[in-house]
């Protein structure tokens, strides 16, 4: 999600809750979920933010990625008419019209065997009540894009995050399908730039990730209890061993020492199951050629991580410290893509940035999902034109088909070799094994 401002790119902690019955595992508590299920496959990495969707499965996607704002999920006033959840004794609604509007997208979605992933946000809202529950108390209002962190900091932020995660959970794991199914949940945005995307005031990393781990550890422990295959994500942009250059150290941090100090954090108080959604955006989102990244280096301590030297991601993530119950916890790209420069050849470039990136992600076992940002242009991101279709009209199409849409629909396919040929001379390689990140 880039609107607005462009940014280079155990059960004892929750108050009041009543824990679910549970095994013992390897020293921790284990959650019994109320459905178990095996996480679903699919054939392919190619995903999208979906913004149309019967373009979207038209396109042929596996995964896709939408927006979910908890703040318009919640009914604080209580209204009967509005769905209820119950927890710690006490009753929780929702807005039903909300939850219309995003069942009309997940539904025809996952039926079509689409795996759907829920991006957890708390914009700002124009409802003080609903602020006071579901912004962190130090969000500032000076902050750019109205993103807050989730409230943890006060028992009911808690119980309706819980709330809020354990409904959702249940409804979109149903066995009947009835709403459809979701399989994923992202943690905010970006939270390594956190001033810009994920706002609780001016913080240190150690103070911003206390809170975060504290969130993620509730969603993670909500989801659970509901389904066996659910995951939660945690967000992060590409600057890997520096921090957003335009923010100081109490706006952003580098996103190697937060996962770093967050690993700590979640074993020291009980570790618990959690992944990684990164945004590997070339260097400078306005150049669309990442494999001229100068700061995206082969090294450990390289400053950013873009397409150009994917692998640094996949390597970290490797490490057996890192490790779920003795596996490698999984990683998904779920917002990423490549600006349309300006000329004749604006939309060669874009479409073999995309080319190549897919044949990168595709060679990488740790990653899961590719999942594009975004589906069509949009006018409030300062000029960058990152969409499969652009704004454009004329007599034939609205929002017409950029060279990247077709790229993009036969990248999975038999068909996917003669469509990306075109791509090779522009990236200066011979074969797509020439290019691979190793």
């Amino acid at each position: 999600m880039k609107t607005f401002l462009i940014v280079a790119g155990c059960l004892t902690l929750l108050t009041g809750v009543t824990p679910r019955p549970c095994v013992a595992a390897t020293g921790r508590a284990s959650i019994v979920s109320s459905v178990v299920e095996p996480y679903p496959v699919t054939a392919s990495k190619k995903g999208l933010q979906v913004e149309w969707v019967d373009d979207a499965i038209a396109l042929g996607v596996k995964h896709a990625a939408l927006n979910f704002n908890l703040c318009e999920l919640v009914d604080p006033v209580g209204l009967r008419e509005n769905p209820a959840w119950e927890l710690a004794g006490k009753t929780f609604r929702f807005q039903r019209g909300y939850l219309a509007r995003m069942d009309q997208q997940i539904k025809p979605l996952s039926e079509k065997g689409i795996l759907v992933h829920l991006i957890l946000l708390t914009y700002a809202s124009g409802d003080a009540s609903v602020n006071r529950l579901m912004l962190h108390p130090n969000y500032s209002t000076n902050a750019p894009n109205r993103l807050g962190a989730f409230n943890t900091a006060t028992e009911g932020g808690r119980l309706w995050l819980q709330a809020c995660l354990e409904f959702m959970a249940e409804r979109w794991s149903r066995p009947d399908r009835q709403f459809g199914r979701v399989v994923g949940y992202i943690l905010g945005n970006e939270v390594n730039s956190h001033w810009f995307w994920s706002n609780m005031g001016r913080v240190t990393m150690p103070v911003f990730t206390d809170a975060y781990e504290h969130a993620a550890r509730i969603v993670s422990h909500a989801i659970r209890k509901q389904c066996s295959w659910g995951r939660l994500y945690l967000s992060l942009e590409h600057h890997w061993n520096i921090r957003y250059p335009a923010a100081d150290a109490h706006q952003a941090f580098a996103g190697r020492e937060f996962l770093e100090y967050f690993a700590r954090r979640s074993k020291d108080l009980g570790d618990f199951e959690w992944h990684l959604a990164f945004h590997p955006y070339p260097e400078n989102l306005f150049e669309p050629r990442f494999w001229k990244d100068s700061s995206a280096i082969a090294s450990p301590s390289t400053p950013r991580i873009t397409f150009k030297n994917l692998n640094q991601i996949t390597d970290f993530m490797g490490r057996p410290e890192l490790f779920f119950e003795g596996k490698p916890r999984r990683i998904i790209l779920s917002e990423q893509g490549f600006h349309t420069p300006n000329g004749d050849d604006g939309e060669t470039l874009q479409a073999a940035a995309y080319c190549y990136a897919y044949k990168i992600v595709d060679s990488l076992p740790g990653i899961d999902a590719f999942i594009l940002h975004r589906h069509v242009d949009h006018p409030a991101e300062g000029g960058l034109w990152l969409g499969l279709r652009s704004l454009k009209s004329n007599s034939h199409e609205a929002r017409p088909r950029k060279k990247i849409y077709d790229c993009f629909r036969l990248a999975d396919t038999p068909g996917w070799e003669e469509a990306f040929r075109f791509a090779l001379p522009v990236i200066g390689i011979k074969t797509w094994e020439d290019g691979l990140v190793r």
